[in-house]
């Protein structure tokens, strides 16, 4: 069987291409969290400093991934259905993900997360982001659902009277993954498919960090369904936000601060800010640029989006990546190397909730968890 062999330097993406490629991956594998089903075997929880325990658990309520959405202008950049990063190029296919998220209570442990999957089409997101704003490597967006009549039933609503249905999920063979350390020293690890999902065999732990920043890291597929690939990209090193509040008020920008990469262009960094996600986000700030180690998003930006509204929990995300992408058939497979970090956000006068018992005396918890 031919491979596809294409290897890419990380810089040949945009950071807008990294985060599409990561919101496509999710679409597919979030819902399921036995051991046995996509994306259940693909936690790594950290057990210390020097290793990582898979597990299929879930992420905690009241956190978001940015999973469901599609920015026709703004940070993912797929058009109407979120399938390729910017327009002419061929669909996204599928996503291998590997992201190590370090412990909030200091950058030394942490955990790594492996998970992929290809489709044999691209994958519908249901909301369009639409940049109202732009202010320098920031933008506010605002969510546009688009609406279909008669409705798409099993398929998805990407644009007005458009509906677009889920791709099959497809098949690549066996798949091996190099670069990323073991607890046991070794650096190839060969990815268990579970319903033509791939993810670490189960009992699988990691050494932590799992690659140093600028590590070869590299995936290969035999073929299946599609034809065999190869991709490569490099590690990142473990993003830590610096600071321990992060406030929002109006007419003040937002400071922050990171471990920035050795060099700033082979690794993009994602912000987004969503205090609203809750309440059926209203609004959200997104930035791309350089790892640099700072950014500010300026005060303008940011009492724009708190006049749109606020919900319980806001959260702010910064993710840095490397990545690459093999041509695959007429689409294309990415290899996403990440660190992420998700921090909560406090807005004056904003009090979060899951239950009454946590708001002041007289107040209630409301739908969109906030104290009333």
């Amino acid at each position: 069987m031919t491979i596809t062999r294409q290897i890419l330097a990380p810089a040949t993406l945009s950071a807008r291409a990294v985060w599409l490629a990561g919101l496509s991956l999710f679409v597919w594998g979030c819902s399921s969290s036995s051991d046995d089903s996509p994306g259940g075997g693909g936690s790594s929880v950290g057990g210390g400093a020097t290793a990582g325990t898979t597990s299929g658990s879930s992420a905690s309520a009241g956190k978001t991934n940015g999973g469901g959405t599609n920015s026709g202008s703004g940070a993912n950049g797929g058009g109407s259905t979120g399938g390729s990063s910017s327009s002419g190029d061929p669909p996204l296919l599928g996503t291998f993900k590997i992201e190590v998220t370090a412990d909030q209570s200091g950058p030394t442990t942490g955990t790594t997360s492996v998970l992929g999957k290809v489709s044999g089409g691209a994958v519908p997101m249901q909301t369009a982001w639409e940049t109202i704003t732009t202010d320098g490597d920031c933008r506010l967006e605002k969510p546009r659902q688009p609406f279909c009549s008669p409705s798409c039933g099993s398929g998805v609503c990407v644009e007005d009277d458009v509906c677009q249905d889920y791709p099959e999920a497809m098949a690549v063979g066996a798949v091996t993954l190099s670069g990323v350390k073991l607890s046991g020293g070794e650096t190839s690890l060969a990815l268990r498919e579970v319903a033509k999902a791939y993810q670490p065999p189960a009992g699988t732990t990691f050494a932590y960090p799992p690659f140093a920043e600028g590590d070869a890291v590299r995936l290969s597929a035999a073929g299946g369904g599609l034809p065999g690939f190869e991709v490569e990209t490099t590690g990142v090193s473990p993003l830590w936000l610096s600071g321990e509040g992060f406030a929002l008020e109006p007419d003040t920008a937002l400071e922050l601060t990171w471990n920035g990469a050795t060099d700033p262009k082979a690794s993009s960094v994602h912000v987004k800010l969503d205090i609203s996600h809750h309440g059926g986000s209203k609004g959200m700030i997104e930035c791309d640029l350089d790892d640099t180690g700072s950014l500010s998003i300026s005060a303008a930006l940011v009492t724009e989006l708190l006049g749109l509204g606020v919900a319980g929990f806001p959260t702010i995300i910064v993710s840095r990546a490397a990545s690459a992408r093999a041509t695959v058939g007429s689409g294309q497979v990415a290899l996403v190397v990440a660190s992420t970090t998700e921090r909560a956000v406090s807005v004056p006068g904003v009090d979060s909730c899951t239950d009454t018992e946590q708001c002041p005396s007289g107040e209630t918890c409301q739908a969109d968890l906030t104290c009333q």
